[in-house]
This record gives structure tokens, sequence and C-alpha cells, in this order.
């Protein structure tokens, strides 16, 4: 028997390699490359979500916009097409939370500075306050790129809208009104078809490198088929 077991030892070893890369094959073809979820507002926490569309379970798409960004030019989803980017809320005299997320948006600014297909969108909720010149101080002191990253002014109930409707962002209620205020930590990433595809904390280091590492994840999406 062992002489048996001896003059087939190579062959036997030959099938045991081959069996393991034909395992490792069938493996991949089970466990293809990671994809993130496609957000849809009936998958959100209720209290982030307006009640007008809390109960949407498809086809839910960042709808068009109309602002204006720190250099006085009209921004319109056009100026995203076809880019992967991630938007957040926030206003410029604020002194406690957007402190953190702006230092996030630096980050994330740095990391993707060459990367064309990134782009970063910041939603001012005192657009009163924050007008052009403020939003256009606001960008020197923070070392804003203008191709890369667009702080964006206007109506104060578009941006409410934008907000609850459309980015399921804040816990706020309100609907852009004298006295309401959105203060959000939540980053937002969202595809080149305009779906949200991942919610993460502007004022967490952890999250940030989370939202970086699922925007690499996100580009694998859009490489060229084979």
């Amino acid at each position: 028997m062992l002489k048996f077991f001896a003059k087939y030892k190579f062959f036997a070893l030959v099938m045991l390699l081959l069996s393991a890369v034909i395992i490792t094959l069938i493996y991949r073809q089970l466990d293809p490359t990671p994809k993130l979820p496609v957000y849809q507002p009936s998958m959100v926490t209720a209290e982030l979500v307006d009640t007008t569309v809390q109960y949407v379970r498809k086809y839910h798409k960042v709808d068009d916009f109309k602002l204006v960004n720190q250099n006085g030019d009209t921004i319109t989803q056009k100026d995203y097409k076809d880019k992967i980017y991630v938007a957040d809320f926030f206003f410029t005299t604020c002194q406690s939370i957007c402190i953190d997320m702006a230092k996030s948006m630096q980050t994330l600014q740095k990391e993707f500075k060459d990367d064309e297909d990134i782009l970063l969108l910041s939603h001012s909720v005192t657009p009163d306050i924050d007008d052009v010149p403020q939003l256009k101080k606001y960008a020197l002191e923070k070392g804003v790129i203008d191709s890369k990253w667009n702080l964006v002014t206007g109506d104060k109930k578009q941006i409410y809208n934008l907000a609850r409707k459309e980015y399921l962002a804040s816990k706020s209620e309100g609907d852009g009104g004298k006295y309401d205020l959105i203060h959000t930590e939540n980053f937002v990433l969202i595809d080149k078809e305009k779906r949200i595809r991942g919610f993460y904390d502007g004022t967490n280091p952890d999250e940030i490198e989370k939202l970086i590492r699922d925007i690499d994840i996100l580009k694998l999406e859009y490489l060229p088929k084979e």
C-alpha cells in the first residue's frame, strides 16, 4: 500500500494543486467585486427623510438643482454629470460640527485632487448670510480648489428640500422657513447616476477613511467592461 502511494505521490500533488485552483476560480465567480448598496428613502432612518418620500422603495435619484457657488457661477446637476460626488450641508459661521466637517472635506479634496471623476458639493443652510462674497472668503480660508469643490448658496427652501427629500441627510424638521436650521454631520456619496450609495459622519475620521475606501469601490463599477 505504501509503495502504491509513493508511486503516485507526484500525481496526487498535481491533482491537489489543480483542485485548489479550480476552487479558487469558483469562489471568485461566487464572490464578485464588492458593490455598494443603492439607498432608497424606505431604507433610511425615517427621521432623516421627508414624509412625502419616506416610503419610496426604488428609482430614487437626486433631483436637479440651481444654486450659486463661491465664484458667483450657477451650479446645476450638469456640473456633476458623469461624476461621483460627496455632498454635505454647512454654514460658514458655524463653530461646532462644521469645523470638523470642513477638515474632512479638505481630506477628501487632497485624496482625490487629481481624480477628475470625484467632486465635492457643500450646501450652505444659512444662504441669507452665506452670500457669494462670504462663501469666497470661506473658500480661500479652507483652501478650496474651485474645480474640485463647490460651496453653494441660493433659495433656502430649495436647499432644505435637497437635504430632506433628495439627499435624505437631515433630522431637522421644517421646510426652510425663517427660523428653520438644518444642522447635520452627514456626508452623502452620490454615484454617476445621481443615486445615493452611502452615508458617513463627516466629523469622524474613521468614517472618512471608510468613505475614501467606498469611493474606490464605487469607481470599480465604472471600469471598462472586459
